[in-house]
């Protein structure tokens, strides 16, 4: 089955040479949009558009998708818009059947939804997730927990701080295989 990446403005930025073969490279419009002109980024992209980079936008059903599962994983917050539009594009054209897609990043919250979504994934400067995290809130005042992230405690006014609710070992990832 045919390979197709989906490229991470973090694969980019990282400096080091993409060359997956004869494997199509896939990024969002989004991405495209973060590569400012001039300096080595900006080449690195042209490069890869040389190379035949691909450029796709996904269906705002997709993104609503991913928008309420990283929701549901605490992962939301910690997403931007641009990251949300990659994993959409990846669950979409994973949906088609005719590729083996994987998504190419070093954000651990875009591995993470990925996982969450059955999607692989594959990192360039350090090592992938390991284990699938919820993120949950916590008062650093009077410890109450929550679920939805908040600012600021009702019950006691301190600051809510984000922890790990949950963690699961994960072996779906294609990293480093």
């Amino acid at each position: 089955m045919k390979r197709k990446y989906i490229i991470d403005t973090s694969a980019i930025f990282s400096g080091k040479p993409i060359d997956l073969g004869e494997s199509e490279i896939i990024t969002t419009l989004k991405v495209s949009d973060e590569i400012t002109a001039g300096g080595r980024d900006y080449q690195n992209f042209q490069y890869l558009k040389e190379k035949g980079l691909i450029i796709l936008t996904p269906t705002k059903n997709v993104i609503k998708e991913v928008e309420k599962i990283s929701n549901k994983t605490g992962d939301k917050n910690r997403l931007s818009d641009t990251d949300i539009e990659l994993i959409a594009l990846a669950l979409e054209l994973k949906r088609k059947g005719d590729s083996e897609i994987i998504i190419l990043t070093d954000d651990y919250s875009i591995q993470n939804v990925a996982n969450t979504l059955n999607l692989k994934f594959e990192s360039i400067n350090q090592a992938g997730i390991t284990k699938r995290f919820k993120w949950g809130y916590r008062c650093r005042g009077c410890g109450k927990k929550f679920k939805d992230s908040i600012k600021i405690c009702p019950i006691c006014g301190a600051e809510i701080r984000s922890i790990v609710s949950n963690k699961k070992i994960i072996n779906n990832c294609s990293d480093k295989k």
